[in-house]
């Protein structure tokens, strides 16, 4: 428990794509997309959809968490070449999805950090719900790259060698 009396959540998973730091940054800055590799996200839509996707942009995500539906207000609240931060809250929880990227010889290493933080009397089910985002953590890391090779294509094959 933090000292606001918050108890947290935290789940972290590495992935791997071939594609470069660039275009998987592009395409994840728009938390929209969120639909196509969180399992949880039923719909999430940008609020000023024609403003353009900066520091500040907010998201309204509803999402399905143990049969339940939720909304969230997210702001995406880091962005840079290497990091992506988008943090949601509603009057029960404040959840972090914090996203690094990494530049490889062959692709890029993305680390997933999620944070989920209960408020008030919800705090008291976080022991409970733990094992469900650890599911929901493995079900991001398997949906994730899938999305990105459907949303991107395949990468162009490299210079050939002679």
């Amino acid at each position: 428990m933090t000292p606001s009396g918050v108890v947290v959540i935290k789940v972290e998973r590495v992935m791997y794509s071939s594609r470069t730091r660039d275009e998987i940054v592009a395409y994840m800055a728009d938390f929209s997309r969120a639909e196509q590799w969180d399992p949880g996200t039923i719909t999430c839509r940008r609020v000023n959809a024609n403003d353009p996707v900066e520091v500040g942009t907010e998201w309204l995500n509803v999402s399905s968490f143990h049969g339940r539906r939720t909304e969230l207000l997210y702001e995406l609240t880091r962005m840079s070449n290497d990091r992506l931060t988008f943090v949601g809250r509603n009057k029960t929880a404040t959840s972090t999805d914090d996203l690094h990227f990494e530049t490889l010889s062959d692709g890029t290493r993305i680390t997933y950090d999620a944070q989920v933080g209960f408020h008030g009397i919800a705090r008291l089910a976080t022991p409970l719900l733990k094992r469900e985002f650890e599911r929901l953590g493995d079900e991001v890391s398997r949906q994730l790259p899938a999305a990105l090779e459907q949303a991107l294509g395949p990468c162009a094959p490299g210079p050939q060698q002679p």
